[in-house]
């Protein structure tokens, strides 16, 4: 009970701490054996840099920003004289690899090179050696199927390259990389794929600098700075200077080093009340388990108090017993803890995706694991020792349990530690604390219900007129012997109790999830979109590989209307490609955007309640598109009067904001005027202005905001070009369809994902699955505690029945039922427990997002955090769970024919 705990807790602690690199290690993985690292920070202007060069910001601040960022000559100029530098150059490409196509980094270092060293580990093979060989990561040849010695092509090359090594980054394990050497693959490529009239591949290069003794200084940092780039420096990482020596925090008061990241308050919250709760659980669970181990050995506590010991002698005994179990179990638990995380040290690497430093061993907070062993052995003894020292000579002696009465003052301490733990965990749900005052609060209610557990027994006792013979008996000997079925009646609640709580706030959690889920498109239907510039002609295969392969109802082929020379798309960055817009008139745009002050907080609210400032959930790739009725099937629109517009040749708008008159604007925006605005202000262009019919108000665009029928956009001149589709299925798309469909794709040449809405996936159901087994199991165990207490205090009624002639199944009914009840009386008390902290942890969250909305706004003026009970949960646990105990107790019971004599009075 104690030392499962501790083995989870102290491997835990040292595989966290394992897996945090120290800032040495960290540099050393980043830049080699280099002193910093160079690179363009992209805003063609001086900047200032945090010292970490985590952040930085345009010295004439936002806004300041130039187009082109610093080169390559502004680069290698910042390197200090005399000093040793290698380029390490990265861009992006897809390889070719036995499935079809994989996005992957391509990398061009000298790995041979001494700055290298820390940076990659070869695995197997060699490093390249001459033009068209590469090494590749493992990763990369696990989801390419490729292998060392295997030959590739990137798409749209016509060069081969073969793997003659595989490597590993030690801090990114799971990354798809290839690295050539300098000039070797990248270049190469990049003149291939534009000669051929594609895009080709952006490069970012980065300068690994040997400067020496001293390293490069913080002075050093801001010349480089002066000229816009960027520097990781060894010496100032890991020596930063004084904040105001930092122009970023001087001269940014809006900036700040922001510290430690931090978890969200809500989860702390969540976090800090299983580790409260599951410290009391442990207690809770091992009390009894001590209580069952004094009993048995109440002949020998008697023994020494009639050689003269009195109850402090009898109290430190059972204490002491405590007291080594517990350091026992914090010997093993932190031991086997090691031991597994030492073992099991390469599956955790690849689990957390980061070769360790070292084991990072943490004396105190290994001390602190295996202190709470032992305070958690001694606490859970007080209580059998207590009871153990009220026991009488004779009584420990005879095996008699005597008569005691019930405490009259019990019940009320528990009902007020009941109300007042329940008032305190509510309260935290509005505090500032909220995560440590819900801990508090829930574990206070909890203590309260085990005071109040053998009052509460006495009235489940009221209930035994209802029931058989034999369940009744077991309820009349458990109300009667209060003193055992209380501690065993308190181990179920404590094990029921955690799993109602995480399971509350799982399945709540769930239901925020899934109302704040925003569908891409309606159930059953699917989408596939061209995502590359210059592949336009290739869309038309796209389309009929997706008819061909899926079991496709209807298909709206869709285009997007093209502003400037043939190749351009919205998303290029070429400097002659322009865009498409729907132009929103001016009084039907939102004040809250429009405004030259910032609006008050009563203003946000208001306005967030204002049809000119509602937020669209949805995204496309483009809000104008050009399409026929056939995209109004696929997207579930069934209003006659939208489907009849489109066919008639009107442009039908999704959003009311832009339809004024009954007539909608697009305007043409050239590359030229898009540079030239001004922030804030209308970019002129060329304006379109068509008939439109605006869809009834809850109809879904899915990100669309315009629909031009194609004779419409032919009509105005549009230049037009394909970019995705639409459909509907007829059923479902199987898996294998989708992987015969993607196959097809891949052998086009083109990245065109295809997705299909099915709608909201849950993903607590198998964890949701995996605790509820697990809480079935732990509560089984306490159950299985409960069965031994009762069979010790029980032993000599069931001799008695085998005294009397009773049939060896009545043994068995009875013992079963006895524990049968007690774990339905647990059951019951700790689904009330259990709901307490998920409710409290659920409208701290909900106080959460009050103030966030309060402060910074959002799409609404309302939080949505419901509370929902896991009643499939309560279902199981309540059948399950007494159901179990009841048969494990009748299996253990025994039920030989043979007689024992029963202690002489």
């Amino acid at each position: 009970m104690i030392a499962l705990p501790i083995i989870g807790v102290s491997a835990t602690d040292l595989t966290l701490r394992s897996a945090q690199l120290s800032p040495a290690e960290t540099l050393t993985r980043t830049m080699g054996a280099a002193d910093a690292a160079l690179t363009s920070s992209g805003l063609g202007t001086p900047v200032y840099q945090a010292p970490d060069s985590s952040e930085y910001v345009p010295v004439g601040g936002r806004g300041s920003e130039k187009s082109a960022g610093a080169g390559p000559e502004q680069l290698t100029s910042v390197i200090p004289a005399g000093a040793t530098s290698l380029k390490d150059s990265s861009g992006r490409a897809k390889i070719r690899t036995r499935y079809g196509l994989l996005d992957t980094e391509l990398r061009e270092l000298d790995l041979s090179s001494p700055l290298v060293k820390g940076m990659v580990v070869m695995d197997r093979g060699r490093t390249p050696e001459d033009p068209g060989e590469v090494v590749a990561t493992t990763a990369f040849l696990q989801s390419s199927g490729l292998f060392v010695g295997s030959q590739f092509t990137p798409r749209g090359s016509g060069t081969w390259y073969r793997i003659v090594g595989a490597y590993e980054l030690p801090s990114e394990l799971g990354k798809e990389q290839i690295t050539a050497l300098p000039g070797t693959l990248l270049a190469p490529l990049d003149k291939e794929l534009q000669a051929a009239g594609v895009p080709g591949v952006a490069s970012r290069d980065t300068y690994l600098v040997k400067t020496g003794p001293g390293g490069f200084t913080w002075n050093m940092v801001q010349e480089a700075n002066a000229k816009g780039v960027l520097v990781q420096s060894r010496a100032v990482t890991l020596h930063p200077p004084a904040r105001s020596d930092v122009p970023l925090y001087t001269r940014m008061p809006s900036t700040d080093d922001g510290g430690t990241s931090r978890l969200p308050a809500s989860e702390l919250a969540v976090l800090a009340t299983i580790v409260g709760l599951a410290v009391l659980e442990i207690c809770l669970l091992a009390g009894p388990a001590f209580a069952v181990g004094a009993r048995r050995s109440r002949r020998q506590l008697g023994l020494v108090g009639a050689n003269g010991g009195d109850r402090r002698h009898i109290r430190a005994i059972v204490l002491s017993g405590g007291l080594v179990i517990g350091a026992t179990a914090a010997l093993l638990g932190t031991a086997t803890g090691t031991l597994l995380t030492v073992v099991l040290r390469p599956r955790l690497e690849e689990y957390v995706g980061v070769r360790f430093g070292g084991l990072d061993f943490r004396p105190l907070e290994i001390a602190g694991i295996a202190l709470l062993a032992v305070v958690t052995g001694l606490l859970a003894a007080v209580v059998p020792a207590v009871s153990a020292s009220r026991q009488s000579v004779l009584s420990s002696l005879t095996g008699r349990r005597g008569i005691r009465r019930a405490n009259r003052v019990l019940p009320f301490v528990g009902l007020g530690a009941v109300g007042l733990g329940a008032a305190i965990a509510l309260l935290g749900s509005i505090a500032s604390t909220g995560s440590s005052i819900v801990v508090l609060g829930s574990a206070l209610a909890e203590l309260g219900l085990v005071a109040l557990t053998p009052a509460l027994i006495g009235l489940f006792g009221r209930l035994g007129r209802l029931l058989p013979l034999s369940p009744r008996l077991a309820l009349r000997d458990a109300v009667r012997n209060r003193g055992r079925t209380a501690p065993a009646v308190a181990a179920v609640m404590a094990a029921v109790a955690g799993t109602v709580a995480i399971a509350t706030y799982a399945h709540s959690s769930e239901a925020q999830e899934r109302f704040e889920y925003v569908a891409d498109l309606p159930a059953g239907s699917g989408r596939v979109e061209l995502y590359e510039t210059g592949h336009q002609k290739d869309m038309a295969a796209v389309r009929e590989a997706v008819s061909r392969e899926l079991p496709v109802a209807v298909r709206a082929d869709v285009d997007h209307v093209q502003v400037g020379p043939p190749g351009c798309e919205q998303d290029a960055h070429g400097d002659t490609c322009g865009r498409a817009e729907v132009f929103r008139p001016a009084d039907q745009r939102c004040p809250l955007h429009a405004a030259d002050a910032e609006p008050s907080a009563a203003d946000k609210k208001a306005l967030r309640r204002d049809w000119r400032c509602t937020v669209s959930r949805q995204s496309s790739m483009y809000s104008l598109v050009v399409a026929d009725e056939k995209l109004l099937t696929a997207l579930a629109v069934t209003d006659p009067g939208t489907v009849s517009a489109l066919k008639s040749g009107q442009a039908v708008s999704f959003d009311r904001r832009n339809v004024k008159d009954g007539r909608v604007t697009v305007r043409l925006i050239s590359a030229e005027a898009d540079r030239a605005a001004r922030p804030g202000a209308d970019v002129p262009g060329e304006d379109k202005v068509f008939a439109a019919y605006q869809a009834p108000a809850g109809v879904n665009g899915y990100g669309i905001d315009l629909v031009l029928p194609p004779s419409a956009a032919r009509a105005a001149g549009l230049t037009i070009q394909p970019y995705a589709s639409y459909f509907t299925l007829d059923g479902t798309a199987t898996t294998r369809q989708r992987q015969q469909l993607s196959d097809q794709i891949d052998r086009i040449g083109v990245e065109a994902p295809v997705l299909i809405e099915s709608g909201y996936q849950s993903e607590n159901d198998v964890a949701l699955l995996a605790l509820t087994v697990f809480a079935g199991l732990v509560t089984l165990g306490a159950a299985g505690i409960a069965t031994g207490l009762a069979q010790t205090d029980a032993e000599a009624d069931l001799k008695t029945l085998s005294a009397v002639g009773a049939a060896p199944r009545v043994r068995r009914a009875l013992s079963g039922f006895q524990c049968g009840l007690v774990a339905l009386m647990g059951v019951v008390l700790g689904t009330l427990s259990g709901l307490l902290p998920a409710v409290g942890l659920r409208l701290f969250q909900r106080h959460e997002g009050e103030i966030v909305l309060e402060t910074s706004g959002g799409p609404t003026d309302t939080v949505y955090v419901p509370i929902v009970l896991p009643w499939e949960t309560f279902g199981m646990l309540l059948v399950l769970v007494p159901l179990g105990a009841a048969l494990l107790a009748a299996l253990v019971t025994r039920s030989g024919d043979g007689l024992a004599r029963r202690a002489a009075a």
